[in-house]
């Protein structure tokens, strides 16, 4: 009677957790499916690295969220031990005891998430209170510790996180968004006083915050979910699996260390990447997709991996540190070894960096009409291509090219995340002189028929899939092209030519039309 009432239930009655809504993109709820797919992966890994034995059996095995939210993991382990333990610990009550007390452990990321990550896994925000499933907790917060903590201000940032103090100086009562787990330079000495003794976790898990408002420096966000990843390898776990956005596999401002790090060890024993964030994380769009690892203290070596798109997934077994950033998909590293085989000059080694004239994207002085010695400004207001006029006198930055040709091309275009794809904006010839803001890069050419030339390369599916490669959110930057070689200035491209010139078979050839679109260069550029 109980089991069909049971039954009954679950079908009328939806898990709260996968009904939250998001506080933000920066701190996304991890959805229970997501959640419990990532400890199918470490269970396995278990199994294989222990002879077969279950992470679920084991009553010494400590596990550590040190950045819950709404307590998922951590209850989701517990579920598992529960189930798991139920010959070496009979008693249900005592089992449960057990593992709230002495296997799991989090780290609230505030006040508000604590609250609810102990209503998750205790069923009572009081881990002593009378409705506690835990029995042996002499304090409220049981193993689930939040505290409001302050950042360490160096002048204008906090030197753990880069938090604008302008922002994140705050009132008490106020969040500080000051996480504990990545504010101290002894994580184990931190991990120590928070939950007392010597703690050693032998499995960290969690979903971190992903960005930190202004940190970057004016209006821009800086990432931080690396600076968990990081914290978490200092405790020296057996095992790490963290749910973050994808941007680290081969791009994100500050994160060179960290991806040669991640990749170049080799540690990770599985990847699986989801190229559209909307595939896992309902709702939410986050740039580039999201992934979750599986990292392994003992491992060294190839990596297996899973890329998921529209609900199709395929895995390869791949070496991570091959190249400097991570290439999705097998066929296009093949692709790429035949184009690098040439050893050719870089297009980089002609492109400009990023702000190539040192004017901002908002820049304002900019006159319709001109003025003795003024020069010719291309930018973008409001999503338009414009052409507006500055004294040539202003530009201090890199004046010697404004007498040259140029090839103008979008510092950043998104158009979706479904492939076909056009990967980037149209291409603008710009003639000598002139500038632009910080909305394009640019190619430089020292007469018009080269930059046209470059154009019709530009517009080529073949350059576009090699910049691909490197492209994982909307921003193409000078290191974006780098795979993409120097060709003769003297003819107008077509891929037909380029798939001679690099031996590309009939199917490589499918695969690059597969994935991106044609560009037809027309008069409408505002694309």
């Amino acid at each position: 009677m109980n089991g069909q009432a049971s039954f009954t239930l679950r079908g009328r009655n939806p898990d709260v957790l996968t009904c939250i809504a998001n506080l933000s993109n920066d701190e996304v709820f991890t959805p229970p499916e997501f959640a419990n797919r990532m400890l199918d992966s470490l269970a396995e890994a278990w199994a294989a690295d222990h002879d077969g034995a279950n992470i679920w059996a084991d009553k010494t095995v400590k596990f550590l969220d040190p950045c819950t939210k709404s307590g998922v993991f951590l209850r989701e382990i517990t579920s598992r031990l529960t189930k798991g333990l139920a010959r070496k610990i009979p008693i249900l009550e005592e089992r449960v005891d057990h593992i709230l007390t002495k296997q799991v452990f989090g780290i609230g990321i505030t006040h508000l998430t604590s609250l609810l990550a102990r209503r998750s896994l205790y069923c009572s925000k009081h881990a002593n209170g009378g409705h506690s499933i835990a029995k042996s907790f002499k304090g409220d917060a049981g193993n689930i510790w939040f505290e409001r903590l302050e950042h360490a201000w160096d002048d204008t940032k906090c030197q753990y996180c880069g938090a604008p103090r302008a922002i994140f100086d705050r009132a008490a009562g106020l969040e500080t968004h000051a996480y504990a787990f990545i504010h101290t330079e002894d994580i184990k000495t931190r991990i120590t006083e928070l939950f007392g003794g010597s703690m050693q976790f032998d499995v960290v898990i969690g979903n971190p915050p992903y960005q930190m408002t202004g940190a970057a420096g004016g209006t821009s966000d800086a990432s931080i979910y690396h600076l968990f990843v990081e914290q978490a390898q200092r405790l020296e776990p057996r095992y790490l699996s963290m749910v973050i956005p994808s941007r680290w596999l081969a791009g994100g401002r500050g994160l060179d260390e960290f991806r040669a790090s991640m990749l170049g060890r080799k540690h990770i024993r599985k990847l699986v990447d989801f190229p559209a964030s909307k595939e896992t994380f309902p709702g939410v769009e986050i740039k580039g997709g999201i992934c979750y690892f599986l990292w392994s203290k003992d491992h060294h070596g190839p990596c297996e991996v899973t890329v998921t798109r529209e609900g199709e997934s395929t895995s390869s077994m791949r070496d991570l540190g091959e190249f400097d950033v991570f290439i999705r998909d097998p066929q296009a590293v093949a692709i790429l070894h035949k184009v690098l085989s040439k050893k050719e000059v870089s297009i980089t080694s002609i492109l400009s960096r990023d702000t190539p004239f040192g004017i901002a994207s908002n820049f304002s002085e900019i006159r319709e009409r001109p003025h003795k010695d003024d020069v010719p400004i291309f930018f973008i207001q409001r999503m338009k291509r414009k052409v507006g006029y500055v004294p040539r006198k202003i530009i201090a930055k890199n004046a010697d090219l404004i007498d040259t040709n140029k090839l103008l091309v979008p510092e950043a275009y998104n158009g979706g995340d479904a492939v076909p794809h056009q990967i980037l904006g149209k291409p603008e010839v710009a003639p000598s002189p002139s500038v632009c803001t910080q909305s394009y890069l640019f190619l430089r050419f020292n007469s018009e028929r080269a930059a046209r030339s470059a154009q019709s390369y530009y517009a080529t599916r073949l350059f576009r899939f090699l910049v691909s490669l490197r492209k994982i959110t909307q921003h193409a930057l000078h290191s974006t092209y780098t795979w993409v070689p120097v060709q003769p200035w003297n003819r107008t491209w077509t891929d037909d030519e380029l798939y001679a010139k690099y031996g590309l078979s009939k199917k490589e050839q499918a695969y690059i039309e597969s994935q991106v679109k044609v560009m037809e260069l027309d008069g409408n550029v505002d694309e």
